[in-house]
């Protein structure tokens, strides 16, 4: 694959053969995630047509599956054009190369001629860097955890879980533009982009990408430039157009209770102003109602009188109200860092 002249990595100019050696030597003698790094980019280098690359594990168990090196390139020329990337402009990967995401920040560089900056992906990647950057990646605990160093970044988007509404509160009052992604590995990360300064709640589709909606209100994403067939996903979607839609919840994490149909992530929004740190409603058998809704939060203790206060919560339905509240220590995370809920609530080993 061709590289991009302006492309730099950590201030470096590469061709193709001084980039295999350097992938190389970070694959053999680099940190861990400089590793990941090295063997991603030995990868890239090869005259192979495809990448393996691994799913998350957040919706079900991880598994390897093939992309097409072409289609990664399109990509990266759709999220440049979208959000007006140009050649020399700085960018800052602080995911993992393992996963689609961090990748994907390497792609976009040697494509669109980007100036890279790479450092160990930690909850606080900002904090030891003095360097402005065009544009960054991030997930929802990174950008919480650096809220006084984001003035740092131009552009920011931020994936791999729903932004809360504290957060993106708190998002409106900074200066850098920042928008909340919606892909998966499939679909080669983001096909979908939200402005955070936008009280709307729709999702815009990336250049050449139309959406349209299954019999069970799933979105069906078609996009040939990056898939060679469309992506029918398990996100429930209120379709505006065939380029916009807003997001509502997962169809696989529906709790039928009584009859009634509950979308956790939906009942999650209306909850958040009172649990300060990470928490989710998820479905348990029961055996008066099928299903019946409970809540898990991170927390060393019970939080006081959570109970009373959720049920005083307007806009909260009454059905909607949990049944149980659950104090969890940490919880259990997949390997790519998202919450695993079935794992934590005790519903899997």
């Amino acid at each position: 694959m061709k590289i991009h002249p302006k492309f730099k990595l950590n201030g470096r100019y590469f061709n193709a053969e001084s980039l295999a050696g350097l992938s190389y030597s970070l694959a053999k003698e680099g940190a861990p995630f400089e590793i990941a790094i090295g063997h991603f980019l030995l990868e890239w280098l090869n005259p192979s047509p495809e990448i393996t690359v691994k799913t998350s594990g957040s919706t079900g168990r991880p598994k390897q599956i093939p992309l097409q090196k072409e289609h990664m390139v399109n990509s990266a020329l759709a999220t440049g054009a979208f959000f007006n990337l140009k050649p020399g402009n700085s960018s800052l990967l602080c995911l993992s190369a393992d996963f689609i995401a961090g990748k994907m920040m390497l792609v976009r560089a040697l494509v669109l001629g980007l100036e890279l900056d790479y450092v160990a992906p930690s909850a606080t990647p900002l904090l030891a860097n003095s360097t402005i950057y065009d544009f960054c990646a991030m997930v929802p605990m990174q950008v919480q955890n650096s809220l006084e160093d984001l003035y740092k970044v131009k552009q920011l988007i931020i994936g791999g879980a729903p932004v809360n509404n504290s957060l993106r509160k708190k998002l409106r009052l900074i200066n850098t533009a920042c928008y909340e992604t919606y892909g998966m590995t499939e679909t080669i990360t983001h096909v979908a982009v939200k402005p955070l300064g936008d009280s709307s709640g729709v999702f815009k589709t990336l250049p050449d990408i139309t959406v349209s909606i299954d019999e069970r209100d799933c979105l069906v994403i078609n996009a040939p430039k990056i898939t060679n067939q469309k992506v029918v996903t398990n996100d429930i979607v209120k379709l505006i157009n065939e380029e916009k839609f807003q997001w509502l919840g997962r169809f696989d994490t529906i709790i039928n209770s009584g009859g009634v149909k509950l979308i956790p992530e939906q009942i999650e929004a209306k909850l958040a102003r009172l649990f300060p740190g990470r928490f989710f409603v998820i479905g348990i058998p029961d055996g008066k109602l099928g299903q019946k809704a409970v809540l898990f939060y991170e927390s060393e203790s019970e939080l006081s009188n959570i109970q009373e206060q959720v049920a005083k919560l307007d806009g909260l339905a009454k059905y909607e109200i949990p049944k149980a509240f659950y104090p969890v220590a940490h919880f259990a995370e997949t390997k790519s860092g998202k919450v695993n809920r079935l794992k934590t609530s005790g519903q899997v080993n």
